[in-house]
């Protein structure tokens, strides 16, 4: 009995070229996200998105009190090596915190 194996497909390169002309690049559509307009929107769209979208933002807003801001933003500084000092770190915290943190619990008047 003769054994099959299995070739691999081999498309000629003239045929793959003219593919990977004809298809469109794959994009993210992310035009319907943006950091929301406060005071540090500029540094943190100029310091964390050089390194992941807004949307990675948007994602851990629900969970993040002051306190897991500074430590995310601290994480990123130290881990992951972000070009961020310790003067915008302040601001970039104020401003997700103030714009993205989890809500804060309302005292009765």
């Amino acid at each position: 009995m003769k054994s099959v194996v299995a070739r691999p497909l081999r498309l000629p390169a003239a045929a793959l070229l003219a593919l990977w002309i004809a298809l469109p690049p794959a994009q993210a559509d992310e035009t319907a996200l943006q950091l929301a307009l406060a005071p540090g929107s500029e540094l943190v769209a100029a310091r964390c998105v050089i390194c992941h979208s807004v949307d990675y933002i948007q994602m851990n807003a629900p969970i993040q009190a002051r306190a897991g801001w500074e430590a995310t933003v601290n994480k990123m500084i130290k881990v992951m090596q972000a070009p961020i000092t310790a003067e915008e770190a302040a601001i970039i915290v104020q401003y997700l915190d103030g714009e993205y943190g989890a809500p804060k619990a309302v005292a009765n008047p």
